[in-house]
């Protein structure tokens, strides 16, 4: 099995890098280092959390806010979003929807 990270899910980790980058300095590394590390426990754990949105496990990561949504397809993990559960959550209805 594989975990794919695709382009919006990685523009979703650039902008929350760039949030806590601003915050401190090294907290943006940290933050990659925390995401990409719930990202790959999917490897053990992935298929194991609630689905939303009708087709989409989400992950909350263990560090961060955040809420991994992937699903997984043939050989393959991919993940779709990496979003900021402090957000209004009809922007995550709005961007898993369509």
């Amino acid at each position: 099995m594989r975990i794919e990270i695709l382009d919006a899910a990685q523009a979703d980790l650039l902008s929350g890098y760039t949030f806590y980058k601003r915050q401190r300095l090294d907290l943006g590394d940290y933050f990659l280092d925390s995401l990409f590390s719930d990202i790959g426990s999917l490897l053990l754990f992935g298929g194991i959390q609630p689905i939303y949105f009708e087709k989409y496990y989400r992950l909350l990561s263990k560090r961060f806010p955040y809420a991994i949504y992937y699903r997984i397809e043939g050989d393959a993990i991919r993940v779709y979003a990496v979003l900021d559960c402090r957000q209004d959550p009809q922007r995550a209805d709005d961007r898993l929807r369509t």
